[in-house]
Formats: C-alpha cells, sequence, structure tokens
C-alpha cells in the first residue's frame, strides 16, 4: 500500500485501507461500460456494504463476484477470515494477484479467474459482490439455492423487482423466485456517481437472508417454471394463463388441471399471476404437479 491509501475506523478498526482511486491507477485500468464493468469508488458506500451482512453471518469464507481493483475485496478481508474473488477479467485477474500477493500468501486470498456463470464455486458462508449488471439474475439464481446470506449490488429497478410485495407494479417472476429462497430487502440506493465510470443508471444494495419457505414444493424446478410461466401470462386469468403456457410448464393436460383446481379453490382460477403470493403459486403447481403423476401413472 501506498501514501494514496487510507485509515477507517468504525467496522474496520485502525485498519489501513486501500483507496478505490489509487487502485485504479496502480492497475492501469479503466472500467468499461461495454464490458460491463463498473467499479465502486465511493468510500462511504465500500465502508457500509460488508456491514449489511446479518449480524450472526459466518463470514470464515466470503465470495465476491466481478472484484474489479479490489476495493471491496480489501474490505471483506479486512472482516472475513477468508475470501475468495471470481473475475473473468485477465488483466484484473493479474492485478488482484500482485496487489494481494501477501493476503494470497497468507492464504486468506483466492483468485478464481473465469466467467462465475461457469468456473466450480467453492463452498463458501455468504457472498458480497458489486454483480456485473449484464449477468445479475442468472449469477444471483446460481447463489440463492447456496442458502447463504447476500449482500449483492444490482441495477436499482432489479433490486426493486426483487423485493416487491405481491399487488405492486414492481411484483414478478423475479420476486416470487427469490423470496422462495431468503427473505429481501433493498437496504440502501447508490447514486451513478459512486461508480467510476457511472452507469446510466441507478443502482442499490440488496441483502438476502436464507430462509425455508412457509409452504412446502416437492419439485423446485418446476415450482419456478410455473411461475415465470404464469407470469409471461399476467393480463390473463390463471385459468388461461396454465392453458396457454403448457410450452414452459410441460403439462401434458392443461384442461385437467384447470379442473382440479377448479375443485381446490374456483377464485384461484379467476386471479391475475401479479396479485398472487408466493404461497398461492406452491399450491397452485402442488395441484398441477399431482395432476400430471396421476395422469403419467394412468
Amino acid at each position: 500500500m501506498t501514501e494514496q491509501d487510507g485509515v477507517s475506523d468504525g467496522l474496520y478498526g485502525e485498519r489501513t485501507l486501500r483507496n478505490p482511486d489509487a487502485l485504479i491507477r496502480r492497475a492501469g485500468l479503466r472500467g468499461d461500460p461495454d464490458q460491463d464493468q463498473h467499479f465502486l469508488v465511493d468510500d462511504r458506500v465500500l465502508d457500509r456494504v460488508p456491514s449489511y451482512l446479518p449480524d450472526d453471518t459466518d463470514t470464515s469464507h466470503v465470495l465476491e463476484v466481478g472484484p474489479g481493483t479490489g476495493a471491496l475485496t480489501d474490505r471483506l478481508l479486512a472482516v472475513a477470515d477468508r475470501v475468495t474473488v471470481v473475475e473473468r477479467d485477465v488483466r484484473l485477474a493479474d492485478f488482484l494477484r500482485r496487489e494481494f500477493a501477501d493476503e494470497i500468501d497468507a492464504g486468506r486470498l483466492t483468485v478464481l479467474e473465469g466467467d462465475a456463470l461457469e468456473v466450480d464455486l467453492p463452498e463458501f458462508t455468504a457472498c458480497v459482490a458489486n454483480l456485473p449488471y449484464g449477468i445479475s439474475s442468472e449469477i444471483t439464481f446460481r447463489l440463492l439455492p447456496e442458502g447463504k446470506p447476500l449482500v449483492l449490488m444490482f441495477q436499482k429497478e432489479f433490486a426493486e423487482r426483487m423485493a416487491a410485495d405481491p399487488a405492486t407494479d414492481a411484483y414478478g417472476r423475479l420476486s416470487v423466485s427469490a423470496q422462495h429462497y431468503a427473505d429481501v430487502e433493498v437496504v440502501e440506493p447508490v447514486p451513478p456517481t459512486a461508480f467510476s465510470p457511472p452507469p446510466a443508471v441507478d443502482s442499490a444494495v440488496v441483502r438476502t437472508t436464507p430462509r425455508d419457505p412457509d409452504y412446502e414444493v416437492d419439485d423446485p424446478a418446476f415450482f419456478l417454471d410455473f411461475v415465470k410461466a404464469l407470469f409471461t401470462q399476467r393480463r390473463k386469468t390463471i385459468r388461461n394463463g396454465i392453458r396457454n403456457t403448457t410450452h414452459i410448464t410441460g403439462i401434458e393436460n392443461p384442461e385437467a388441471v384447470v379442473d382440479a383446481v377448479e375443485a381446490y379453490d374456483e377464485v384461484l382460477l379467476r386471479k391475475r399471476a401479479g396479485k398472487l403470493a408466493p404461497a398461492q403459486f406452491a399450491e397452485l403447481a402442488a395441484v398441477a404437479a399431482d395432476v400430471e403423476r396421476r395422469e403419467s401413472d394412468a
């Protein structure tokens, strides 16, 4: 570290933290919007992000996706026993190995070079990351089923849809799917000026706290496909949604499913997807799966 780095207090005690602008200068690399690279450089935001982990989080091994030049990595090393970062840009991965050579030699930091959607992720106890926005959805749904606390940076609109309640404009497939795995909270809005280069959209930090849903799902893959299908028909009733989306759900006999739901709770068939709570989607999916099993056994 150099005189360009600073001293922090609070969460980090008197530990000297790397200055994000100095890291960019030492790397000799600037973020490339075409490569989905927007480095978080606001010290105040960087300092707060790890603090959003739930109080009882196990920080023995924290995962970070898209570390860039390592400003957040440095703060994670201050609160975690061990950190693994996944970086797809060869130049940034090489810089991280040079910049954090001491931490790597001490066994506290591992740099995985590759695409976070393709590499084998290690077992981790929590994930904190300023995600590349282009893979936000894919990486989030790779992480959520692991059942670990997550603190992730998203485009603000995406974040709000993740946390949305039923019967609100932002509520949709993303809301139901994310909340199936965890409690989801938007904990801080972040303006474009916090990044270098600034993105064209506002951002937000989201915390997910894993928990079991208050409903039963025997086949998670079918449940999530069922939710996806009905939201492609969100302006139609559930009755028509079931009939029109067999290419997504794989349901062989939609009329039999409609009849079974009608016998179970006819009111559900008149509703639209945006009005259903996650537990109601689970009820519908369970009825549909039961019909499919009986049809296949017949």
